[in-house]
């Protein structure tokens, strides 16, 4: 059997509606929203009983998608968000996007930080990072 595709990137969040909102103003359309609580959720996580509010983002083309959940029960136990770029383990999300300036422009008014600078990578790309809500870490490309 072959790889058929990567289905999702999940990313858990303190704040739902804002990080909605945030990717949102990125270009990502709202795919759904849903609570789960059910008890096939925590046998696939290996947490048990869990509640879960979540929210699946997918971007324009309809390829790529990001689950992002709040959860309620249990408690998070850990904290990554700030995290510098060379920490082990998950760590960004890059999106291709069309003008790196426009875009790192609309979402600093939702409260982006630019991590360190805007760069050009030869005459292939404009890119930077920047954290988004919650301090999560986000790349943008801009193709040239």
């Amino acid at each position: 059997m072959a790889l058929k595709r990567m289905d999702n990137i999940g990313i858990v969040v303190e704040d739902l509606e804002e990080t909605v909102d945030f990717f949102r103003e990125l270009g990502l359309e709202l795919e759904g929203r849903a609570t789960i609580d059910a008890e096939w959720a925590g046998r696939v996580t290996g947490l048990g009983d869990q509640h879960v509010e979540i929210a699946m983002m997918r971007t324009p083309d309809g390829h790529g998608r990001l689950e992002l959940s709040r959860f309620l029960a249990p408690p998070v136990v850990a904290d990554h968000r700030t995290a510098p770029v060379n920490a082990l383990g998950y760590l960004r999300v890059m999106f291709a996007v069309d003008d790196v300036d426009e875009t790192l422009e609309r979402l600093r008014k939702r409260g982006a930080l630019l991590v360190g600078e805007v760069v050009q990578y030869k005459d292939a790309y404009r890119l930077c990072y920047i954290r988004g809500p919650e301090g999560l870490l986000i790349g943008l490309a801009q193709e040239l």
